[in-house]
């Protein structure tokens, strides 16, 4: 059917006005999707053991034993997570360790070889009518007209929603920080405003859960920059927010916890405060490190101690800083300053994933 402006809109089958929003948009600009869900579909029946359709959960977002496969290459291998009620949720491994394809079962939009998911408690297959309502998503780059101004791009998805407020509009628009900009085309926004925009469309419905896959791809340090404060508002407003995501440095400062995917496989879940935890080395600053040195790595607890810009980077004999100033003053050697050291997230996730991630 032709829309108003001229051009084509493709109706998807089985989607009827009313039914809610699936909207999947490819053009030669942007290439990607956004997925914002009111989709009122009967639920499709899951074999599952025990034949239960209904589980008892308080995680925002739960999978179990899930698992995708195309043909003989899996994407996804047995995954159990857990996303918690009011947290930002960080999901991180390189290219292609199978990060989208996991929102896509975790959303209902491609089926599990085996698993499944639950969102907000419910089988997120069995009960999508029910659950996807309450749910916002942003995938990849946000599909917009770019001819329209960006309240027109709100009003033109909250028509699919059936309607939103006037109210609404303004609202998200001033959540994003985009209400000095909403006449303006959106042909004219920077790519870090493109982003906020779309995270606005997805939160018309004012969803419980807003799912985000990598919210900072193509940005430059002050997009990054505003999208991370508008995540922060977010969490402190009480959404529950997953983030895919390659940008470590941005993870590790709005994060709560992060899962790790290497493979298809979960290597690690931890609160970024215990991932960046040094477990007992120290950083110590002197007038000539040298001395310290020497003598740290000829004991057997210190031979991991090295330079590190300047520093003495060292563990201490008993795990607790005090010790190690104590052992450097009875050789003489005093410090100037000590500080436990704290790892960064890239480092870290560097030591736990493959150079090449099998997956995508």
């Amino acid at each position: 059917m032709a829309s108003s402006h001229g051009r084509r809109v493709h109706r998807i089958r089985g989607v009827e006005p009313g039914m809610g929003l699936l909207m999947l948009r490819v053009s030669t600009v942007w290439r990607a999707e956004l997925l914002t869900f009111f989709l009122r579909q009967p639920a499709r029946h899951t074999a599952r053991p025990g034949g239960a359709t209904m589980i008892v959960n308080t995680a925002a977002l739960s999978t179990h034993g899930l698992s995708k496969r195309y043909g003989s290459r899996p994407a996804v291998r047995d995954l159990d997570l857990e996303v918690r009620h009011g947290e930002v949720f960080g999901f991180l491994g390189p290219n292609g360790a199978g990060k989208t394809t996991t929102i896509r079962m975790a959303l209902d939009l491609i089926r599990p070889t085996s698993g499944w998911v639950e969102v907000l408690g419910r089988d997120v297959h069995e009960h999508r009518a029910e659950v996807l309502p309450r749910v916002g998503a942003l995938v990849e780059t946000p599909a917009l007209y770019p001819y329209l101004s960006g309240r027109q791009n709100l009003r033109a998805f909250g028509h699919m929603l059936g309607g939103v407020p006037d109210a609404r509009l303004d609202e998200v628009l001033d959540v994003v920080g985009l209400a000095g900009r909403q006449r303006d085309r959106v042909r004219s926004y920077s790519l870090g405003m493109k982003q906020r925009l779309g995270v606005a469309i997805a939160l018309l419905n004012d969803p419980d859960l807003l799912v985000l896959d990598e919210p900072a791809n193509g940005l430059d340090p002050a997009g990054i920059v505003e999208m991370r404060d508008l995540l922060r508002q977010l969490a402190a407003a009480g959404k529950t927010v997953f983030i895919s995501s390659h940008v470590l440095a941005e993870v590790q400062q709005i994060c709560d916890r992060v899962a790790i995917i290497d493979q298809g496989r979960l290597v690690r879940v931890a609160t970024v405060a215990d991932l960046v935890a040094s477990h007992g080395e120290f950083v110590l600053r002197m007038e000539d490190p040298a001395p310290a040195l020497a003598l740290l790595q000829a004991q057997p607890w210190g031979a991991g101690a090295r330079l590190d810009d300047g520093a003495v980077v060292a563990a201490s004999p008993s795990g607790r800083g005090r010790d190690l100033v104590r052992f450097l003053a009875q050789a003489g050697i005093w410090a100037d300053t000590i500080d436990e050291r704290q790892r960064n997230l890239e480092e870290i996730f560097l030591s736990l994933t493959s150079p090449v991630g099998a997956a995508s």
